[in-house]
Parts: C-alpha cells; sequence; structure tokens
C-alpha cells in the first residue's frame, strides 16, 4: 500500500503543475494593445477629423482630404507594426509602433515622394506607464525634442500623442500639447475600404 500512496501524490502533484505551467500568462496592456490593433492587419480604413483645436489660421494640410489609415507591417505584430497614414495622396506618413522592455514606442517616419527621410522624421516617445488595452499615451522623447530644436518646431517640444483602439469598432489617433492644442482623427473599423498604395519609400 506503502508505494501506491507515493504514487498516486506525485501523478496529482504533476497534473497540477503541468496544468499550471501550459496555461498562458495574461497579457500586459501593451501586449493587449498591440494584439488589438493585429486583428486588422492588411486593412484599411476612412477617417474624419473629430477634434483640431483651437483652430488654426492657415488652412489645415488634413481638412478636406480624405484620410485612411492601412495596418501593414505585420510580419511579427507582437515585436511591433507598421501602419501607414495617407492624406489624400499625399503618402509621406507612416506610423511605427515597436514593443520595449517597458510597454511601446510610437515613431513617424515621414518620407519624400522619392522614398527619402524628410528632415523631421522617426519623431515620437515611448509610453511611461502601462497604459490601457484601449489607449496607450506617447510623451515626447529626448531624441525628437533636439530634432524639433534643430528644425525650428519649438510648439512640438511638448508633444504627446495618443492612440485609442475598440476592436471592430474606432481607432483614434491623437496629438495634444499644453496649452489646448488638440488634434484627433478617428477611424471607422466597422467598414474595410480599399487598399491604397504602399508609402512613400517603403
Amino acid at each position: 500500500m506503502k508505494p501506491r500512496l507515493r504514487i498516486v501524490p506525485a501523478v496529482l502533484l504533476a497534473l497540477v503543475f503541468g496544468a499550471h505551467a501550459a496555461a498562458p500568462s495574461p497579457a500586459t496592456p501593451a501586449d493587449a494593445f498591440l494584439a488589438a490593433i493585429a486583428t486588422h492587419c492588411g486593412k484599411a480604413y476612412a477617417g474624419r477629423i473629430v477634434a483640431n483645436e483651437p483652430r488654426q489660421e492657415k488652412p489645415d494640410a488634413f481638412e478636406g482630404k480624405p484620410l485612411v489609415m492601412h495596418v501593414r507591417g505585420c510580419e511579427a505584430p507582437a515585436q511591433g507594426l507598421r501602419i501607414p497614414f495617407h492624406v489624400g495622396d499625399d503618402r509621406s506618413r507612416t506610423w511605427v509602433l515597436t514593443r520595449t522592455a517597458d510597454g511601446l514606442r510610437l515613431k513617424h517616419d515621414h518620407r519624400h515622394a522619392d522614398g527619402s527621410p524628410d528632415a523631421v522624421t522617426l519623431y515620437g516617445g515611448d509610453t511611461i506607464d502601462a497604459g490601457t488595452p484601449l489607449r496607450q499615451v506617447f510623451p515626447v522623447d529626448a531624441e525628437s525634442r533636439a530634432m524639433f530644436e534643430r528644425e525650428g518646431l519649438g510648439a512640438s517640444l511638448q508633444n504627446a500623442w495618443a492612440m485609442e483602439i475598440e476592436p471592430g469598432k474606432r481607432f483614434l489617433y491623437e496629438l495634444r500639447r499644453p496649452g489646448g492644442r488638440l488634434f484627433q482623427v478617428e477611424f471607422d473599423l466597422t467598414a474595410p475600404v480599399p487598399l491604397p498604395p504602399a508609402p512613400w519609400g517603403q
């Protein structure tokens, strides 16, 4: 009887610990956020401006033009995604999301029509807190501030960008800075649109 008593607990322990090891660990908010966007890989969606404050004296580059985001660059979605943002025929902008050790990084890849990088490109920042599976915020980083200063873009030194997603419903891109500047574009994820051409240089 003693050998049997030793075997049964051992088998039970193996089953318990084996099941525990096989259970997936909960995703972090950053992982869940990337995964939510990745469900839309290979699709494009139309957007509309929902906030643009304060009103600018000069004509806004985004007003009155078709706005389309295209979720592509999905080869390793757990590590990052590339999302071109087309403004009319202007295919110069791509949002680059990358997984970091502590969260997420957002960079703006700006190109000319010949594919060469713009003087102001790869700016953005890293998340500084966990965020949520639906919203992540990216305060401007030191590298971007140095570039803005070099290019005479003092108003951008305190930029903070944000992205929100409700899978299958809406995606929001946001630029905010102190003093009341708020720019938001919302994309309708319920109605895919025809895929746009590839962004410049990609």
